[in-house]
């Protein structure tokens, strides 16, 4: 499955976010190094800095660089100067788009479409093109534009969701209708925005409907709500739904933890896949079970995407977290002490909202009458490796 990643375009764009460019050189090696296909380095005619970033990636990277262009001589020509693999071509389809924005009809966005892809064809470098809107667009006017485009020698297109506003079901037909008018050599990518909170399930309805590409940001970064996150497609590709990419799975929360550092944005601890607290848990029926076998709780192993187990002691814990934990820390679980140890975090947690191993080591000086120590604030949560 292709992996097209335009976290440094699209992601960039999220609202107050500054990338300079070393920060996005040092994350497109990033992207390359986790395995993507295709990253969209950025939109070169837009800034100096866009342009420099797809030039210095075309030239060091494995992946194909991509650079952002729309129906425009001036923007093409910057793509290909640049030295992109790949340019992107775009224009809006939908009529409140052709309307307000673009100011043209039907006919002229499809002339304009094809006139774009012969251009950028003559310029030597391949075309991908993407119909912005597309899921608002009429279809009998979007097949037309598809077709349109794939007869002028493009073989390479994309089904945006701008607005974020497909469901799964209505992602799948409207792929499997493009699928379906176009010849089976042209490689279709989805593209999906999350302002419903739908942009990961769209993104795998989309492959379910035929498309054979993603195009996801980095923790989901970008416009408004953002886009599908890279993370959470591949995983759910691979332990869902059986496909392979080349992305390099454990490295998933390495490079989500250092984009987000350079993007200044802080991932929530419920974050999937690569969150804090995506392999932690607390209630005592999960950790028993966890502790008995991981699957019974987790539905894939948190290192095969550079994550972690934590088992995390709180009001919620059971027994078997405490006698598990007491043995980490190198004490001898007895039911006495086991018990002193519960009632205290039914006391405490609530109150001091984070319990920590130190203050579980005072407990037990407690217990055995040895006196109590200070508490740091390290949190009791104990990684199982």
């Amino acid at each position: 499955m292709r992996v097209f990643d335009t976290t440094l375009r699209d992601g960039d764009q999220m609202p107050g976010v500054e990338l300079g460019l070393e920060d996005k050189i040092y994350i497109g090696h990033l992207l390359d190094d986790l395995g993507v296909d295709y990253i969209e380095a950025g939109f070169p005619a837009s800034s100096e800095i866009d342009f420099r970033v797809v030039r210095i990636l075309s030239e060091t990277s494995r992946a194909r660089i991509v650079g952002l262009a729309r129906c425009v001589a001036r923007d093409i020509d910057a793509v290909v100067e640049a030295g992109a693999h790949v340019v992107h071509v775009f224009i809006a389809t939908s009529d409140i788009h052709l309307k307000y924005k673009l100011r043209m009809s039907r006919e002229e966005v499809v002339e304009r479409a094809v006139w774009a892809v012969e251009y950028a064809r003559s310029r030597g470098v391949e075309v991908l093109f993407s119909a912005e809107d597309a899921t608002r667009t009429e279809e009998s006017f979007l097949l037309r534009v598809y077709r349109s485009v794939v007869g002028a020698g493009c073989r390479y297109i994309n089904i945006p969701d701008t607005l974020g506003t497909a469901t799964p079901w209505g992602m799948a037909r409207l792929v499997r209708s493009v699928r379906d008018a176009v010849p089976p050599w042209v490689m279709i990518d989805v593209h999906c925005h999350n302002d419903f909170g739908m942009a990961t399930a769209n993104t795998l309805a989309g492959i379910y409907g035929g498309a054979d590409g993603v195009q996801v940001t980095v923790n989901g970064f970008g416009e408004r709500a953002g886009n599908a996150a890279l993370e959470e497609v591949v995983a759910a590709l691979h332990f869902l739904m059986g496909m392979e990419t080349r992305v390099r799975l454990d490295k998933l929360t390495l490079v989500s933890r250092k984009v987000s550092e350079y993007f200044g944005v802080k991932l929530p601890p419920n974050k999937p896949i690569v969150g804090a607290n995506a392999f932690a848990h607390e209630a005592g029926i999960h950790v028993h079970g966890v502790l008995q076998n991981p699957a019974t709780y987790e539905p894939l192993p948190p290192e095969a995407v550079g994550n972690r187990r934590r088992i995390v002691l709180g009001r919620h814990s059971g027994r078997h977290a405490v006698e598990w934990a007491l043995k980490k820390m190198g004490y001898e679980p007895s039911r006495g002490l086991v018990d002193y140890i519960l009632s205290k975090l039914k006391e405490v947690a609530p109150r001091m909202k984070k319990v920590t191993e130190d203050m579980v080591a005072s407990w037990v000086a407690e217990y055995m009458g040895t006196g109590s120590r200070g508490y740091r604030s390290a949190p009791c949560a104990i990684d199982t490796r």
